[in-house]
């Protein structure tokens, strides 16, 4: 896929009974890594599932020590060491962004396993965000073996540099 004019939809297709599935936009389909229990429609906080919907992409963060700057229709925000997302959900910066050092329980979004070195932030559980409902879903890099998310959605590098510069804050993602 080239660069051109913006996605409207991507459709993530889980295999049933695995933590794998299809993605596929613009004619193309490539494999994606899910959430080790599946894909559900009942997404509660730690429970290692996909959610199950229609969603919007609201960010792009990216590591620039290790990527350029991302060309998309995306609003672009760089990460540094002391970024974070909160995934506690009695904090009142659940499933937000926070600084680190932060008390609540959160996920560090600078990491070495290059899994963050590009995050699609997708529009689940954040306006409002309800307490339990899940946190940090996001399209990210895959595991080299496309081992099991936490539930979220991972692709391939390649896949990335293909998707992101089509992207825009009206493409519908479709996981089912």
């Amino acid at each position: 896929m080239t660069a051109g004019a913006p996605l409207a939809r991507i459709d993530v297709v889980a295999a049933h009974g695995t933590a794998h599935g299809v993605l596929s936009a613009a004619g193309i389909f490539v494999r994606c890594a899910l959430g080790r229990a599946g894909v559900t429609p009942w997404k509660r906080e730690g429970d290692g599932a996909t959610p199950a919907g229609s969603f919007q992409p609201v960010a792009l963060l990216y590591r620039p020590d290790r990527v350029p700057r991302p060309r998309t229709g995306l609003p672009v925000t760089a990460i540094d060491p002391d970024a974070g997302w909160c995934d506690d959900p009695a904090d009142r910066a659940y499933n937000r962004p926070v600084r680190l050092p932060y008390a609540g329980s959160h996920e560090r979004l600078w990491r070495s396993d290059r899994l963050y070195d590009l995050v699609i932030v997708l529009d689940y559980n954040l306006a409002p965000a309800i307490a339990g409902k899940g946190s940090a879903i996001f399209l990210h890099l895959a595991r080299p073996d496309f081992e099991p998310t936490a539930g979220c959605v991972g692709v391939s590098p390649a896949a990335m540099a293909r998707l992101v510069p089509r992207l825009a804050l009206s493409t519908a993602i479709i996981i089912r």
